[in-house]
């Protein structure tokens, strides 16, 4: 698992660092110490970060996340089955690795991550009375996540829970809030609580195993607010509101398990709180602003600085 996020840390700083390099070549290679050093440098600036990223993305990055959101739902309105091997929302926004490569364990965390992020930012817009924006993020984990997750159900004592999924969805568009709502969201809660007690079982080292899926859940956002960013305006709101659910998720994730990895490195554990603070300004708001507060290699350079961080907690 460590293997996979080095990788992509690397391809992400080297993307950022060539920004400075764009015309006069090839990126020479760069280790670890060197790596580190470009983090804390000037190198990644946003201008640099943003020049870089809008010059890479569809090279470098995307391939590396292995992006198919926009197909698989319009092949969903279709009619048409997926592959139950792309594990739905784990392609869509370009999540930060294939989760078809991921190991069990991790893939099955990062997709119950990814609908809580999907819940997180629909509640928050359910409670500021937007409803119709807030019912895509309770429709998408029953059509783009739950497929992929429910031969594994079993496996991690996780009760089947579509039904709820469907329920919630259902409760959301027809605009019933109070008691109905609260009770169809905490019926799908519990199912998740469920499906982190099941995974807790079989990881020996759960903090580390959660900062691993918080910087798969990181990976997943940065895809989504790329697909939200078009021609320099914010077009797809839906993108840039899963991006907002998925980092907020992760901070979550991490604050969950911070007791013990403050007592592993409690600097690492406060530059990577700080990162978060100044990433989660690319979303003022659930609603999005007409044009982005961050550019895509900003942002794409703060998850860069929490994984190398958190490589010191793993």
């Amino acid at each position: 698992m460590r293997t996979k996020t080095k990788i992509w840390l690397g391809v992400g700083v080297f993307v950022m660092a060539g920004s400075s390099a764009a015309d006069s070549g090839p990126i020479p290679q760069t280790g670890r110490a060197d790596a580190a050093a470009l983090l804390e440098s000037n190198a990644l600036t946003d201008a640099g970060a943003t020049a870089a990223a809008r010059r890479d993305a569809a090279g470098i990055v995307l391939a590396q996340h292995g992006h198919s959101g926009e197909a698989e739902r319009a092949a969903t309105k279709a009619g048409k089955p997926k592959d139950a091997n792309q594990g739905g929302e784990g392609a869509e926004g370009g999540q930060g690795s294939d989760s078809t490569t991921l190991p069990p364990d991790l893939d099955f965390a990062l997709k119950i991550a990814q609908i809580r992020g999907h819940l997180l930012v629909g509640d928050e817009l359910v409670k500021e009375g937007q409803w119709n924006a807030a019912y895509p993020h309770f429709r998408h984990p029953a059509e783009e996540l739950y497929g992929a997750l429910r031969r594994r159900l079993r496996t991690y004592r996780t009760p089947p829970f579509e039904a709820k999924l469907t329920v919630l969805a259902k409760v959301v568009k027809a605009k019933q809030g109070g008691a109905d709502y609260e009770q169809a969201l905490k019926t799908v809660t519990d199912a998740l609580d469920a499906a982190d007690r099941g995974l807790r079982e079989k990881q020996e080292k759960w903090d580390s195993f959660t900062v691993e899926t918080a910087l798969e859940v990181l990976k997943s956002a940065t895809g989504e607010y790329s697909q939200a960013i078009v021609e320099a305006r914010i077009a797809k709101p839906v993108e840039y509101q899963d991006a907002r659910g998925f980092v907020w998720q992760a901070e979550r994730m991490i604050n969950a398990v911070a007791p013990a990895l403050e007592n592993k490195d409690a600097d690492a554990l406060n530059q990577i709180r700080g990162v978060f603070a100044d990433l989660k300004k690319a979303w003022p708001a659930a609603m999005p602003p007409p044009t982005p507060v961050k550019e895509y290699g900003a942002v794409l350079g703060a998850v860069s600085r929490i994984e190398l961080a958190a490589g010191k907690l793993m």
